[in-house]
């Protein structure tokens, strides 16, 4: 009876440790990717790499090539239409939290094929993949 608690235990700790930030778990539609799995990425397939943080912060520093889609804003949901959704995303943000609720949105609106920068650009700059901009 022991042995079988445990391995209940064990089975829900599995579980709750490969799920998401902010309690959403990775689908066939959404894929939290680390720094290296997104340089693969950014090399091998024609991506948008979307900036979800506000202007402010995208001009101070942001990853290369990234175009900026303020999650905040009111005209967010008409930005992303601008997208093309058969086409691969990646997004992110400063610590991986607005871009996984981005994720999400994304996903309702009908993208195909999700990524999300694990960590967000914070995590980013500390991996040796810095193809970042900062503002000089």
């Amino acid at each position: 009876m022991r042995k079988l608690f445990i391995i209940c235990c064990l089975s829900i700790g599995i579980g709750l440790s490969t799920s998401c930030a902010d309690g959403t778990t990775d689908s066939d539609d959404v894929k939290l990717i680390t720094a290296a799995e997104m340089q693969s990425i950014l090399e091998i397939e024609e991506v948008q790499l979307v900036d979800v943080r506000t202007p402010k912060e995208h001009e101070e520093i942001h990853i290369v090539n990234s175009q900026n889609i303020d999650f905040k804003s009111p005209t967010f949901d008409d930005d992303i239409s601008k997208l093309d959704k058969k086409k691969p995303v990646i997004l992110y943000c400063k610590s991986g939290r607005r871009s996984s609720k981005c994720a999400k949105k994304m996903k309702d609106a009908g993208f195909e094929k999700i990524y999300d920068l694990e960590g967000g650009i914070s995590k980013w700059k500390h991996s040796d993949k810095l193809n970042i901009k900062v503002k000089s």
